[in-house]
């Protein structure tokens, strides 16, 4: 049985939303009002780093019918599985206080609302989006139409004020200037590669297509991820492209809040009410994904199945008492996106492990080649973090 390549598209767009969170915006726009487009190339490898994960991700739910988490609960001890739980828990609590602050941040723009008021609203609506989960086509096309009002929010500012190409292309070259540029890339780097979206992409697939030829599905898969992630990988350079042309050097862009009043003040208020509604959407969309891999990572890591609405209203907890303290809501995104770039060898390991091995997968299981790359990239995010723990040190 054979279906058309279009016809195969949606899991990776539902993962996409992952690498467009409030997190993102933060660490993006920092990017670009304090460095220009120096870091730039930083997003084109990480998004480059992303397509190649969530590849490995999908084919492992494809081919194995089970996801990641579920993998590991089996083969792992129990003491390895409750550690492994453990910091998913961590990982999942920072990126649930992007993805709530980043909505609340975004109604407070829109309404003036408080950020409080702002963080229940958006875990209230979260719960409705998540209603739409058990019907999964829905929950896509609803997470796919999230993300379209993502991108008409963030890049119309681009198109209001197109930035000069050739200073753009200037920014793939890969540099860096001074320690602070190195954890700002270790925070793009966590905001764009999501543990999450690594255990959750292998759940989406692993029950999809169970009667289809694999290597015709794995040919879809790898046409939906590449157009959902260049959708969410184009996001992130125009959002600091943005910055880098609007924002560059003008005072009072260290917060979202203050790049939103600089962005209304140098586009007009038509750009500044379009971002706050890309930011928004952002926040609605990625809370909602957030929640449920979650729940698949609690239930194949410890085989508990916690019922999704239950889970939002816990999660919502952290953030809650987070914005209550008075934390400055923008430090507090871009500290949580370095957070989630510590998670990634955790989520990537284990996936290369299982994903090379015949075991696993059978006759699909990677080629040396590719688990050359594999271990390379683990390698280079393993060095990262190391400079984002001892930097701040020296």
């Amino acid at each position: 049985m054979r279906k058309t390549l279009i016809s195969l598209t949606g899991p990776a767009f539902v993962a996409a939303v992952a690498y467009v969170d409030p997190g993102n915006v933060a660490a993006n726009i920092s990017a670009g009002s304090h460095y220009g487009y120096l870091l730039v190339w930083v997003l084109v490898v990480a998004n480059l780093m992303a397509m190649f994960i969530q590849y490995h991700s999908a084919k492992l739910g494809l081919v194995t019918h089970r996801s990641l988490p579920e993998i590991m609960g089996e083969r792992l001890s129990r003491r390895a599985r409750l550690g492994m739980w453990a910091q998913a828990e961590l990982i999942a609590a920072a990126t649930d206080l992007a993805e709530v602050i980043g909505g609340a941040i975004a109604l407070q723009l829109l309404f003036n609302l408080p950020l409080f008021a702002g963080a229940l609203i958006i875990g209230a609506v979260s719960i409705i989006l998540l209603i739409f989960q058990k019907k999964n086509q829905w929950f896509e096309g609803l997470v796919i139409g999230l993300l379209l009002v993502i991108c008409i929010g963030f890049l119309a500012g681009l198109a209001i004020a197109p930035p000069d190409p050739a200073d753009v292309a200037g920014g793939l070259i890969p540099r860096l200037e001074g320690k602070d540029s190195i954890l700002l890339a270790a925070s793009m780097l966590g905001a764009t590669v999501m543990p999450h979206a690594i255990y959750l992409h292998s759940s989406l697939t692993k029950q999809r297509y169970p009667d289809l030829e694999i290597p015709h599905v794995l040919a879809g898969t790898r046409a939906d991820i590449a157009v959902a992630l260049s959708i969410a990988g184009l996001v992130n350079v125009g959002l600091l492209v943005l910055a880098g042309s609007a924002l560059y050097g003008v005072d009072g862009t260290e917060t979202i809040s203050g790049a939103h009043t600089a962005i209304a003040s140098h586009l007009g208020p038509l750009a500044g009410v379009l971002f706050a509604i890309g930011l928004l959407a952002s926040g609605l969309a990625s809370t909602s994904v957030g929640a449920y891999a979650g729940s698949e990572i609690m239930d194949g890591l410890l085989h508990i199945k916690v019922p999704l609405l239950v889970r939002r209203l816990v999660t919502l907890i952290p953030a809650l008492v987070i914005i209550g303290c008075g934390v400055d809501p923008t430090m507090a995104l871009v500290v949580s996106q370095a957070l989630l770039s510590l998670g990634i060898p955790f989520a990537i390991i284990p996936l290369f492990r299982y994903a090379g091995s015949r075991d696993v997968m059978g006759e699909f299981a990677a080629k040396p080649w590719s688990m050359a790359v594999g271990w390379t990239l683990a390698a280079l995010v393993i060095a990262l973090n190391l400079a984002l723990v001892l930097l701040p040190l020296l």
